[in-house]
């Protein structure tokens, strides 16, 4: 049964009375939702509040598997990098298999600024009770992407409505340099296309996430 929630502390409790399953090192938490929805801000309170309460926690982002723009370019898809066929969705479902049961796992990282992953660039640990992942398909009914919602231990949705995202994107791309067109422009042709097929084809998630994230 899905629940609406609106408090980080709320969340927080739900979190930290997640039993670990045996054979398992951690708990998977699942952070989903579109582009600019506020996930990677909810993401990273989630996980100081969890520390803050004596729980080991981190942000684990599935930007890292962005596939490079040299193979997007081959595959004619330099002009849509994030959806959902833009990414290793394979490589990135190991990564949360190999987390809920392994004490150490490197992945990799997504450097914004130079539009890049970066291999083996990031760690969670033995001392991550909690690992908080947070991407736009994580919830996604897509072949594939819809094997994810069996490994996580509890998932969450950050609902936006669609004008705000919109506002935010286009916000985003300007903050990046871009004039207020090519901000609109790369807004409505990448990311709000996106946005829309997250919300056409979004598995139900154990928590709808209601508050305040930016």
């Amino acid at each position: 049964m899905t629940r609406e929630v609106t408090s980080l502390a709320d969340l927080v409790a739900q979190v930290q009375a997640l039993p670990v399953a045996e054979g398992r090192a951690r708990r998977l938490v699942a952070l989903a939702g579109a582009p600019g929805s506020g996930k990677s801000t909810l993401a990273e309170l989630l996980v100081e509040a969890l520390c803050a309460n004596g729980t080991g926690a981190a942000v684990v982002p599935m930007d890292g598997f962005h596939l490079d723009n040299r193979l997007l370019s081959e595959m004619d898809l330099r002009d849509r990098k994030g959806a959902p066929e833009s990414f290793d969705q394979a490589g990135f479902q190991r990564l949360i298999a190999a987390m809920a049961i392994e004490e150490e796992v490197i992945y990799p990282e997504f450097d914004r600024a130079r539009d890049i992953a970066i291999a083996g660039a990031a760690r969670v640990d033995a001392g991550v009770e909690v690992a908080v992942v947070e991407g736009n398909y994580l919830m996604f009914d897509a072949p594939g992407w819809r094997d994810l919602a069996a490994l996580w231990d509890l998932s969450a949705r950050v609902d936006v409505p669609r004008d705000l995202l919109r506002e935010r994107l286009v916000a985003r791309w300007q903050a990046y340099g871009l004039s207020d067109a090519e901000a609109e422009a790369r807004a409505e042709g990448n990311d709000m296309v996106n946005a829309d097929r997250v919300a056409a084809a979004a598995l139900p998630a154990d928590v709808i996430w209601k508050g305040e994230t930016e």
